[in-house]
């Protein structure tokens, strides 16, 4: 009975137990333990070899086998995975709590709307009078009262626009001065970023958010007060006054100056006050507002580039959180002066969606990836920290807002015209490029050519999708050699030479923005010169790369691809000349259809350029086509010396209008399709030529090897490829040519090798194994074309980033073409028990 008691308290002990075959258990030492979990920390996953390593090399597991190595492994990732989805569990907790908490205030004020509404109903109906023409309680707060204009001169007077500031703010934002309507598309969940509501019958456009952040009240709003860090369109704010409201509260007078999203339409600037205090609830607001006079900033006569808007009171409401974080309340409130804008851009000043887009939703999902970058829960590539790719974001979104507007404290003025008023060309002397390591010395200045342009049933993400992956549809390698050759101060004008596009980008991704809406990439471009006399001319170019918008069921402003080109090893501070496209959606016509499914699929038009659309039998979609307006501006920069300034804007010119003529014809290819075509020979997980595949890697899987590669039964090809793109194995499919290129992988794949689909058919196989590794994959290569299938040992690969990879094993067989036909159509690869290194 003692020995029983005792084994018990073995047991029940807290060391760490692992069960054989043999029916022992295996107890590790606190110095095992240790050894094991620093292997775990760089490698969760081990090979086989990796765990014999370990043994050899450490001389307290000597008395361990392999095998209980191996063990004790999968018990550790399980508990890892049970403690990261009991955080999971936790975080989800608190996020459906609060959300319920906005919910039922949501259903509180819009009770308090309903009975509002019932009231003024009966008593019209009483007195049988005209409704009125607008709702009383919204004119209320967002008309500015006189006697507080006449009173803004002195500290009084803005004291007292400062408290009828916070009701009017206050009033929209927890109660019901404005109806609300919930934005479509917008859905509120624990997964989702918030609440979101715009204003259909209030005077100029307004939009509301409420959202759960996990940040303290007073980061959040030091983060959303400098608004040039979050909202790409504010080009400066400047403090003119601050001083103390008397009450622990703040009061600021700002000029605030923002851009205008084309060239057909003045920026617009504010003169608003901002008031910050603390409510006796221990909720932190900001509210702002616009004041009368001339607040015209430091600069006059810059001033007179822009439209005086109008602010009507708004903010932002931030209350903690029970269980840590903050929800946030959020209002804007503008009137944009449409009339100043032509009419077919109105629609951009006069909707309360558009201004959701560019302003509210934007706050809060900056803070929100803030909140995500503090916690570790975003992982960017290249050892670049988050804080250093949010900037170079911005620089590329700003250094191209300000080739648009082309602003004349900037230095910049517009050269004279040939006659056509199609592009624009101006020159800034004055741009700062011969600051910081990475100077430009001896420059004449930066010279720009932009143009926008009116895009009919042309859907926005998909043209920059075309735009992303066909470069070779509209680029000149001349001009991309010219601009990655002034990086190193040896360029000269750029004319016809005999150079070669191949066509060949690959794209090396650096990082996404929330929800994977926004992308940064670093490009580079293959190119082969066919002469020697130009020496200067690199091989390849690099570009930085933002795009954003691509995703057509995520709610965005307008889909934007913004490059600048860059060195080889760039710096966090290197010099960075913006050019590329812009393209913004107008609020389509009453009648008009909703995008199709089939717009998520990659595009490839390469084929029906030149025939006009595309003739296949599945590139026709019954739901009906893309119907809508959309504006298109494009500008791009280029440096240059003094002497060379004429023939620099010559070739600018001429450039701009040749791929204008490009995206013209890819925009007519895709309305007259009515859909984007399938791609070629490129697969998209939505395409049918994936399905095929992936019922092909399958079958062939079992043919050959007995087993089955997809546990789940699949009741349809799409549900198998579903599965399959799914998988926790890396699936790659590759090319039998004399030099093997992949051309499908699953999620998991794309993963591991760091890639894209668009890129990976630039990845030969040879790419990603060692000398060790080749040689034992084409030693087998025999056996596989023999037998349909081998499974090699353990071992080591590397990703596109350099990173290197281990593997439990890898299977690879043949993919027959179809059921009955035994020809092979590819080499499949399936990596087990994947991780980095």
């Amino acid at each position: 009975m003692a020995m029983v008691a005792h084994l018990h308290r073995e047991d029940s002990s807290g060391s760490i137990s692992k069960h054989l075959d043999a029916g022992k258990y295996v107890r590790y030492s606190a110095e095992q333990v240790e050894a094991l979990e620093r292997v775990y920390a760089e490698c969760p996953k081990p090979s086989s070899l990796r765990r014999q390593q370990l043994i050899r090399e450490c001389p307290i597991l000597s008395n361990i086998e392999a095998k209980q190595i191996k063990v004790w492994f999968q018990n550790r990732r399980c508990r890892e995975k049970q403690r990261k989805e009991s955080t999971r569990l936790q975080s989800v907790n608190r996020k459906l709590s609060a959300m319920n908490k906005l919910l039922m205030e949501e259903n509180d004020r819009l009770q308090k709307q309903v009975s509002q509404l019932v009231c003024e109903n009966g008593y019209m109906r009483q007195h049988l009078g005209p409704a009125p023409a607008t709702d009383a309680s919204c004119e209320s707060a967002v008309t500015t009262p006189q006697h507080s204009l006449r009173d803004a001169s002195n500290p009084a007077g803005l004291l007292s626009i400062a408290e009828e500031t916070l009701t009017g703010f206050l009033s929209k934002a927890t109660g019901t001065a404005v109806d609300w309507v919930q934005m479509p598309g917008m859905k509120p969940g624990p997964g989702s970023v918030g609440i979101f509501a715009i204003s259909q019958s209030c005077s100029g456009v307004a939009a509301r958010a409420c959202g759960l952040v996990s940040l303290e009240p007073i980061k959040i709003a030091e983060i959303l007060k400098d608004r040039p860090t979050w909202f790409r369109d504010c080009r400066s704010l400047e403090v003119f006054t601050m001083f103390p409201a008397g009450n622990g509260g703040t009061i600021e007078l700002l000029y605030t100056q923002t851009y205008a999203p084309t060239t057909l339409a003045p920026a617009r600037d504010f003169w608003t006050l901002r008031y910050t205090t603390t409510l006796d609830n221990g909720s932190l607001v900001v509210c702002e507002r616009s004041l009368s006079g001339t607040g015209s900033g430091p600069n006059a006569a810059a001033a007179s580039q822009f439209v005086r808007a109008e602010m009507f009171p708004s903010g932002y409401l931030i209350r903690p959180c029970d269980g840590g974080g903050s929800i946030i309340h959020i209002v804007d409130h503008l009137n944009l002066e449409a009339w100043s804008v032509p009419e077919v851009l109105r629609p951009l000043y006069e909707s309360s969606k558009v201004l959701a887009q560019k302003t509210t939703i934007a706050a809060i999902k900056y803070i929100r990836q803030i909140a995500q970058e503090m916690s570790g829960e975003i992982v960017y590539g290249l050892g670049r920290q988050p804080a250093v790719l949010r900037t170079f974001s911005q620089r590329l979104s700003r250094g191209f807002n300000d080739a648009v507007n082309g602003f004349n404290d900037d230095g910049w003025s517009i050269l004279n015209c040939d006659g056509a008023e199609d592009v624009v060309v101006a020159i800034s002397s004055g741009k700062n490029l011969n600051s910081g390591l990475n100077a430009l010395p001896m420059l004449g200045g930066v010279l720009c050519a932009k143009a926008s342009m009116l895009l009919q049933n042309v859907p926005p993400a998909v043209l920059v999708r075309f735009l992303r992956e066909h470069r070779s549809e509209w680029a000149d390698f001349n001009i991309d050699a010219y601009a990655a050759a002034s990086l190193k101060n040896t360029y000269a004008y750029p004319v016809m030479r005999p150079t070669k596009f191949t066509g060949s980008q690959i794209i090396m991704p650096l990082g996404h923005a929330i929800e994977h809406e926004e992308m940064l990439e670093v490009i580079r471009l293959e190119g082969h010169l066919l002469s020697h006399e130009d020496a200067f001319m690199p091989r390849d170019s690099h570009l930085l790369q933002m795009c954003s918008g691509i995703d057509e069921s995520a709610v965005g402003a307008c889909s934007e691809l913004v490059f600048a080109p860059i060195d080889e090893m760039f710096p966090d501070d290197a010099q960075l000349l913006p050019s590329g496209f812009r393209i913004i959606p107008l609020d389509p016509k009453p009648g008009d259809l909703q995008e199709s499914l089939a717009l998520h699929k990659t595009l490839d038009l390469a084929s029906s350029l030149e025939v006009g659309p595309a003739t296949s039998s599945h590139g026709k979609i019954s739901g009906g086509a893309y119907s809508a307006r959309s504006i298109l501006t494009i500008a791009f920069q280029f440096p240059f010396e003094s002497n060379l300034q004429d023939n620099v804007a010559s070739m600018a010119r001429q450039y701009v209008r040749s791929v204008i003529s490009s995206v013209q014809r890819v925009a007519m290819a895709i309305s007259q399709s009515g859909v984007s075509p399938l791609i070629g020979s490129t697969l998209s997980p939505a395409s049918p030529e994936a399905v095929t595949l992936a019922h092909w890697i399958c079958q062939s899987y079992s043919f050959h090897t007995g087993g089955e590669l997809l546990t789940a039964e699949s009741s349809s090809s799409e549900a198998l490829l579903k599965t399959l793109w799914h998988h926790q194995d890396a699936i790659l499919c590759c090319s039998l040519k004399a030099v093997p290129v992949f051309t499908f992988a699953n999620q998991a794949g794309l993963d591991m090798l760091e890639t894209t689909l668009v890129s990976l058919q630039d990845i030969t196989l040879d790419k990603i194994f060692d000398d060790a590794g080749c040689k034992g994959l084409f030693s087998e290569l025999a056996k596989i074309m023999q037998q349909g299938s081998t499974h090699l040992p353990g071992g080591i690969c590397m990703s596109t980033m350099g990173r290197h990879i281990s593997y439990e094993q890898a299977v690879v067989w043949k993919v027959f073409a179809a059921e009955e036909d035994t020809t092979v159509h590819c080499l499949a690869l399936c990596f087990v028990n994947w991780s980095f290194v």
